[in-house]
Formats: C-alpha cells, structure tokens, sequence
C-alpha cells in the first residue's frame, strides 16, 4: 500500500499543477487550441474528466465496465474523441469542478480496491498502482498540450519516473502496434532525472542502450516532441528503432509532433 499511497499523492499533485494552470483561465480562453489537432483546452480536460470517471467504473463496477466496452466497441476509433467533444461542451467552471469531484472519487475508489485485485480496462487488466500510473501519465502529457497552448514551460519534477517507467515498460506493446516484432533482447535504459541523480531500467550489460534526460524520454513516449527535437542517445539500430515507435499509451498509433514544433 506504501506504494499505491505515494502514486496517489503524486496524482494529487500532477493534477494540482495542471489545475494551476487552467483555473485562473476566462471561459472564452479555455477554448484556445492545444497541439492536439482539434482538440482545445477544454477538451483536454474534459478527456482527463472522462477517463477518471471509466477509472472509477473500472475500479468500482466490473460488469458496467464490460457493458460500456461493448457499447464502445462499434466506435472504436471515435469514441475518445466523442467524449471529449461532449465534456468540452460543458461550461468552464462546471467542467472544472466536474474534474476535481471526479478525481477525489477515483482516488478514494482506488484505495478501496483489495489488494492484488485486476482492474478491467481497455487493454489487459490492470492492478490499482497500474491505473493510477497510466493516470499520472495522461494527466502530465495532457497537461503538456495545455501548458504549450498557454506558451508556458513547466519545471520537471520526480513524478516524471511514472512516465518513463510505462514508457520502458510499453516496449513490446509499442512493436506490436506498429506491426513488428519486438526484439528478445533487453535494453539498458538510462536517464538523468530533474534533480540530477539517474534513473535506469535494464541490464548494465545491454548491447541496445538509450541514455538522455528524462524529460525529453517523457515527451518522446507521449509524443509530445518529435525525436529529432531532444537530446536522446542511442547505442543498436534495435534501441534507434523503439524511438521511433515508442509509446507509452494505450490505443494506436498517434502522429505525434512535427520536427521543430517548439523550436
């Protein structure tokens, strides 16, 4: 639970800083675009919205959770969009309380859930620590689309291991979107972290390596920058080939961001 419990908390604070950003904003300004095409500010929040929400079916209601994966089944490749596009809807301040009141239930509804207990979701199941990471993550690439709408940069901070931990452990989930096999091999990954220490995940030994600051591993698994933009390194066409796939999300393949964006 010690884990679980500081997951939550960073969470907490993830969300604390996307909100920051977002509250003082007129309601004409929450529809200034995002780099997400088609999608304002509104819709990024009003996605986070949506997808805290399903959590907490998941969480709370296993057979309503399947009913809604049948009833989404149809529109598979529309169906985020269209949630999106009909909490965007919904005036500012209401989204934004819709948003706060969503995210305290999922948290309180992710306590709750017995330990070693999968949750449903739209790919394998999934334990609380594992949902509340792919939160934290889409929380912060999401809040990445606002804070560049806005012109604003955003200090890293230690939550950042959650993001390069899915995006590492996505690695074979990535391949198998794309179509390609995924190597055998391990890969030593390296990253600098916000405050100077290193994180890494993978044999000291690898021959495939990837080494940069973890920031820009982070915007390259959400894609949020495009490659070429970031200071990553890599040692083996097999590591040169994940980081041109990568992904730490769920679903298909996006397009990501066009080389010089936000030069």
């Amino acid at each position: 639970m010690a884990d679980l419990d500081a997951l939550l908390g960073d969470f907490v604070a993830e969300c604390a800083d996307l909100e920051n950003m977002v509250a003082p904003l007129t309601p004409e300004a929450w529809s200034t675009p995002t780099p997400a095409a088609g999608w304002d500010i509104s819709h990024q929040i009003g996605h986070l919205t949506w997808t805290d929400e399903i959590a907490i079916v998941a969480a709370t209601d296993a057979a309503g959770f399947a009913e809604l994966l049948v009833e989404a089944a149809p529109k598979a490749l529309t169906f985020v969009d269209e949630a999106a596009d009909a909490a965007a809807s919904t005036p500012a301040p209401e989204l934004l309380d819709r948003w706060r009141r969503g995210r305290i239930a999922l948290i309180d509804a992710l306590r709750a859930v017995p330990v070693g207990t999968k949750l449903p979701w739209f790919g394998p199941p999934m334990s609380a620590a594992s949902m509340i990471s792919a939160r934290i993550m889409e929380t912060w690439a999401h809040g990445q689309d606002v804070a560049d709408a806005l012109g604003l940069t955003r200090p890293p901070t230690s939550r950042l291991r959650t993001v390069a931990h899915l995006g590492v452990r996505t690695r074979n989930f990535a391949y198998s979107v794309h179509g390609k096999t995924a190597p055998t091999e391990e890969f030593l990954v390296e990253l600098s972290a916000p405050d100077g220490t290193l994180w890494s995940w993978g044999p000291a030994d690898a021959t495939q390596r990837v080494t940069g600051p973890a920031l820009d591993f982070c915007l390259l698994a959400t894609q949020r920058r495009h490659r070429d933009d970031l200071a990553l390194e890599t040692i083996g066409a097999d590591a040169a080939e994940w980081l041109s796939i990568v992904q730490a999300f769920a679903g298909g393949t996006g397009e990501g961001r066009a080389a010089g964006q936000f030069a």
